[in-house]
């Protein structure tokens, strides 16, 4: 049964999906975070622990290997945080799969991360970065006083290893989340924005990615606690598009928590609703020709991944 928030069950039930052949394994290596930012679906922060362990790691690397996945996509939390980050990269690498490492920017100027980015450059890893906006009152609102400033240190060591300069290899995309109960703007209008006002900066990156906040975890509190809970949800079923569905993430993409367990996408993870709405299966225990064509699960949730030009880790799902 779809573990669906109580508040949520008068939405229309989501249309059923079925997975088709695994391309991306997505790892959350721990909500420890050195940011608490508002509309964030993990409730990460400062003083969360729970952090993925070496055995779990290594049975990651395993089952990886095994299912022959092309890209490796790591989160958190700041996923470079946890202690086996760089040991969980390199083996990846060692088996020639791309890796993902969704990053926050501010953790390059964390103790002990003063030489990521040389890390990151040295492995090829795609930098995902979280930029809510381009200006400094919109970004500080949504993650925190001095985050900004911060982000734009972090970039400038991104880009002196190499990452977003014009004909270098290094993939630099940011994302953006709207500062509330809102679908993102045409991602092409806005990404042009972005070039214009953080290239006056001196600031370089491939593309943006426009993500719409999902109604789970602290934004969901949010919601709740403002009223505008029922309001967002009429939003994002009456901006349901039927054709996003061929490409939602969930149809390709592995889930997998700091335990190992395997969910259908990261959100259905923080619901806790295991892979396909059945019982909770672990990594360890997974065999990957029999995921093709298996239900996943679904619920009111999902219409933030299908609402107007559709929503995934990877940005817009359509012109």
């Amino acid at each position: 049964m779809n573990a669906i928030p109580s508040t949520l069950r008068g939405t229309p039930r989501f249309p059923a999906l079925q997975r088709t052949r695994l391309e991306t394994l997505q790892v959350n290596l721990g909500y420890r975070c050195n940011q608490a930012c508002s509309h964030c679906h993990v409730d990460a922060g400062p003083a969360r622990t729970e952090a993925m362990s070496r055995e779990t790691v290594e049975q990651v690397l395993a089952f990886m290997r095994a299912a022959g996945v092309g890209t490796l996509d790591l989160t958190g939390g700041a996923p470079e945080l946890n202690a086996h980050f760089r040991h969980l990269v390199a083996g990846a690498r060692a088996a020639d799969v791309a890796v993902i490492d969704r990053c926050n920017l501010t953790v390059l100027e964390e103790p002990g991360q003063e030489d990521l980015a040389d890390f990151l450059a040295a492995n090829a890893v795609r930098v995902v970065a979280s930029l809510p906006c381009y200006s400094a009152a919109n970004v500080d609102a949504q993650r925190g006083k001095g985050v900004y400033a911060r982000s734009l240190r972090g970039i400038e060591k991104l880009n002196a290893a190499g990452y977003g300069m014009p004909g270098s290899p290094l993939e630099l995309d940011f994302v953006y989340n709207p500062g509330g109960a809102s679908l993102p703007p045409d991602p092409a209008m806005l990404e042009a924005d972005y070039k214009a006002e953080l290239g006056r900066r001196g600031i370089h990156f491939n593309r943006l990615l426009t993500i719409t906040n999902m109604p789970i975890r602290r934004f969901r509190h949010e919601l709740v606690r403002e009223g505008r809970l029922d309001d967002y949800m009429t939003l994002l079923v009456d901006a349901f598009e039927p054709a996003n569905l061929a490409h939602v993430m969930c149809r390709s993409l592995l889930s997998v928590d700091w335990r190992g367990y395997v969910y259908d996408c990261d959100f259905n993870q923080m619901l806790g609703m295991p892979m396909g709405g059945g019982a909770p299966r672990h990594v360890s225990d997974l065999a990957v020709e029999a995921l093709a064509g298996t239900p996943i699960a679904t619920a009111a949730h999902c219409y933030g991944c299908t609402a107007g030009r559709g929503s995934s880790c990877g940005g817009a799902l359509s012109d």
